[in-house]
């Protein structure tokens, strides 16, 4: 394939093209004609705001929708055949990750054609970056199930998973914001640590970190009718107390920095990192994990205004 894919970042708060978008990429937007869109109408708007310098009725622009079609992929590639460069743009963050993108990227680099993440705001790895929880591993869930029963299961199974210091983070419509957060401060642990992030990017941004018998008393103090978090985007995120007396790990077990014996120790706890011939640390990459489409299906489709 002669021309190259991008996997084009939208903006995850409105406002925001100058601080969220670097000049180079939104300079690239003008010069792609061809794109493939999670939503047509609001990508329009989104390509206007990126400054593309022709008539965004004079450009090409495909719905592949939130689950593309696997049938239709060759032919929405067809430009890119043609030595076309295209783009592909999902509602907010970035695309391929909990967003459509990753099967267009697949069905490129399967034969052979160049495929380029642009740099842009995720709202997942943004919280994460201000959270203050554990960054070396970390899964993201998606969105939980909308029965209360279901919900509170799952909280309580993320809960148990973060003990291996391994963060939890996941996403909500936000009309439903504030019945989630009821659901984590009743169910959660006392010592557990949560992150709650709204509008990531955004004017009325707020990522706050505290334990949850933190976020208790500050939750349900409020008489029941002036409990309610922001009707925007968030992201939650948790980590519960290690099981044992386990301090969080910077590096794989055993490893150990170049020139150093196996086991050396550094500061209060072991954080030897095995470093390649350029310096840099090797083995020891984030294990992030998505929810796959099935699991959003049983767990109720994401609505427009969850944005990633």
């Amino acid at each position: 394939m002669p021309g190259t894919l991008y996997l084009f970042p939208n903006l995850i708060s409105d406002g925001t093209v100058t601080t969220a978008l670097p000049p180079d990429v939104r300079s690239l937007a003008g010069r792609i004609d061809h794109w493939l869109v999670e939503a047509a109408k609001s990508a329009r708007g989104a390509i206007r705001t990126f400054g593309h310098p022709k008539p965004v009725a004079e450009l090409s622009i495909v719905e592949i929708g939130h689950d593309p079609d696997p049938t239709q992929i060759d032919a929405w590639l067809e430009p890119l055949r043609a030595g076309f460069d295209m783009a592909v743009l999902s509602e907010s963050g970035c695309p391929g990750v909990a967003d459509p993108g990753a099967q267009i990227a697949a069905r490129v680099q399967a034969a052979g054609g160049r495929v380029v993440p642009l740099v842009g705001p995720s709202s997942i790895l943004l919280t994460l970056m201000a959270s203050g929880l554990d960054g070396q591993r970390f899964r993201f869930l998606g969105y939980l199930p909308i029965r209360e029963d279901e919900r509170r299961a799952a909280i309580k199974h993320a809960e148990s998973e973060s003990r291996a210091s391994e963060t939890q983070l996941f996403i909500e419509t936000p009309y439903r914001n504030s019945s989630m957060m009821t659901s984590l401060v009743e169910t959660l642990a006392a010592d557990t640590r949560l992150t709650v992030a709204t509008d990531v990017t955004g004017a009325a941004e707020s990522i706050r970190t505290m334990r949850v018998d933190a976020w208790k008393r500050f939750w349900l103090e409020q008489p029941e009718e002036a409990r309610a978090l922001p009707k925007l985007p968030t992201v939650f995120a948790l980590l519960a107390a290690p099981s044992g007396a386990v301090a969080p790990r910077y590096a794989p077990v055993g490893a150990s920095r170049k020139g150093e014996k196996k086991g050396e120790k550094h500061g209060t706890f072991a954080k030897s990192v095995k470093s390649d011939k350029r310096g840099k640390p090797a083995g020891h990459r984030a294990q992030a994990a998505k929810s796959s489409h099935a699991d959003r299906t049983s767990t109720g489709r994401p609505t427009k205004g969850a944005r990633r």
